[in-house]
């Protein structure tokens, strides 16, 4: 037995007797760990036994990989580029391969991320769920031996309320529409609560007017049914009926060549229609928190508000969602006397 440990190692079998002797010697006696050792080594004799060593694959391989393994799992194109220009940062300010980076040298990334671009808790937490998101990856391919995101825990947030439209605020909207398009735009925003990018890649032949409904493909290409109201059929029918070109694109540029609107250019119509309404904050976002709020504070079901908008997870619905003040109280009476 003491042969074993007064031994200097250098030869892989010999290596492997050892940790195998390390092992044993904790639950079998002396003369028992040594037999079984000697059995091991008439097993190793006839082994030629070598140390293989991993290829160590250059970073920028690396993220190409890992892109490629998220575009088959569904990512959109712009939630890939996002993912590569966030990886590539820190990898350009850590001036390490990928496979060496440590917990600390994230935190320290964060931080002086944080400190330089005097960026949101909600952004430097989004760059920590893609870091994890990667680590865990080159883990799960044994790249590395353990991720260093394990010690880096999600970053608080403060919670802050956003601002939904008031009735008013629709009404002095919609008052303000002087297009056909416009009229369009504002009521199947407001009654669907769809994505502006969901929007966008409408055509005319996905409405079904009959039904008041429309498939729209949501983040990770999923499809899903949204419904507008009675006033988003009619505007719609009207917009449609008043243009002369023959794009299949749902919503189109006012001026020719009439190219499908964009989301830069969903955002610029209403920007300017809020401008012209004296309303801060008009965005295609804004619709769609005031749908979910709206209809929880009608009594609609969470899972129902949470299967509307396309969300994965509750929680998510949960922050869209303002429940109204006086609608507490009203449930507080009636439930709690």
């Amino acid at each position: 037995m003491g042969r074993w440990k007064e031994y200097i190692i250098m030869d892989a079998k010999l290596q492997i007797l050892k940790s195998f002797q390390d092992k044993i010697s904790k639950s079998l006696e002396t003369e028992e760990a040594a037999r079984t050792c000697r059995i091991l080594d008439g097993i190793l004799a006839g082994f030629s036994i070598c140390k293989i060593q991993k290829k160590e694959m250059k970073t920028d391989l690396l993220l190409n990989e890992f892109i490629q393994a998220k575009k088959l799992e569904g990512c959109s194109v712009k939630t890939l580029a996002y993912y590569n220009s966030t990886l590539e940062k820190l990898f350009i300010s850590t001036k390490k391969p990928a496979t060496e980076i440590t917990s600390e040298d994230i935190r320290t990334y964060l931080s002086n991320f944080q400190t330089i671009r005097q960026v949101s808790k909600m952004t430097i937490d989004n760059n920590r769920r893609i870091f994890s998101t990667f680590f865990s990856w080159l883990e799960n391919e044994d790249l590395i031996l353990k991720s260093p995101m394990r010690k880096i825990h999600k970053v608080k947030q403060d919670i802050t309320v956003q601002k939904v439209f008031t009735d008013e605020n629709m009404v002095i909207l919609r008052d303000n529409c002087t297009d056909a398009r416009s009229k369009a735009l504002v009521d199947l925003l407001d009654s669907t609560g769809m994505r502006v990018g969901e929007l966008v890649k409408l055509n005319r032949s996905d409405i079904d007017f009959e039904q008041r409904q429309t498939m729209v493909i949501g983040k990770g290409a999923k499809e899903r049914e949204v419904y507008f109201n009675a006033s988003a059929k009619l505007h719609l029918k009207e917009y449609l009926n008043s243009r002369t070109d023959d794009s299949p694109a749902l919503f189109v540029q006012q001026k020719a060549p009439f190219n499908r609107l964009s989301i830069s250019g969903v955002e610029a119509a209403l920007r300017r229609l809020g401008n012209s309404a004296s309303i801060n904050k008009v965005h295609p976002h804004r619709f769609r928190r005031t749908m979910a709020t709206e209809a929880i504070n009608r009594g609609m079901p969470i899972e129902q508000v949470q299967k509307l908008l396309g969300h994965a997870k509750i929680d998510t619905t949960m922050r869209y969602a303002q429940v109204d003040q006086q609608n507490v109280k009203i449930s507080h009476r009636k439930y709690l006397g």
